[in-house]
């Protein structure tokens, strides 16, 4: 049940900041927080991860939805069988995943702010997705090193 209320934890605070700038900014609109590394700028991402696969909405919406629809199956079906930084992992890319989903069957696309001027703009469930892939990766590796030591393949 933890990881079902941290999912939905992470999909207020996105929504709430995506709320935040699209009712006070217009698109493209950019405010300068720390110039000229850090701006606050407004994005319509009608696509995946950097802008990829733009004019392709069902597909955007449909393999998520199944991604996201199995993550969250297996977190609720294997609670008790899996590592606590596992499940965390699965709960970050479903919260993140949700929160963008969310966006494109709502609006058509995806409100994106956080722009640090030398890579695409993002938002907060991409922050949740990245972080939850790169905490999995880590546990797998972690994992699979301690199998190895341990005599298991």
């Amino acid at each position: 049940m933890i990881y079902l209320i941290f999912i939905v934890a992470i999909m207020v605070l996105d929504r709430i900041v995506k709320i935040a700038v699209s009712t006070n900014m217009n698109p493209g609109d950019t405010i300068a927080v720390l110039d000229p590394v850090f701006h606050i700028t407004y994005v319509q991402n009608t696509g995946a991860a950097f802008s990829m696969l733009q004019g392709h909405p069902m597909l955007l919406i449909l393999f998520p939805a199944v991604i996201i629809g199995i993550g969250i199956i297996f977190i609720l079906v294997n609670t008790k069988n899996f590592n606590k930084t596992f499940l965390f992992s699965v709960s970050l890319i479903c919260a993140g995943g949700l929160g963008n989903l969310t966006d494109r069957i709502a609006q058509g696309y995806v409100v994106d702010m956080f722009d640090f001027r030398v890579f695409p703009v993002f938002n907060v469930a991409d922050i949740a997705v990245c972080v939850g892939c790169g905490l999995l990766v880590l546990y797998m590796i972690i994992d699979a090193n301690r199998s190895s030591s341990n005599g298991r393949k």
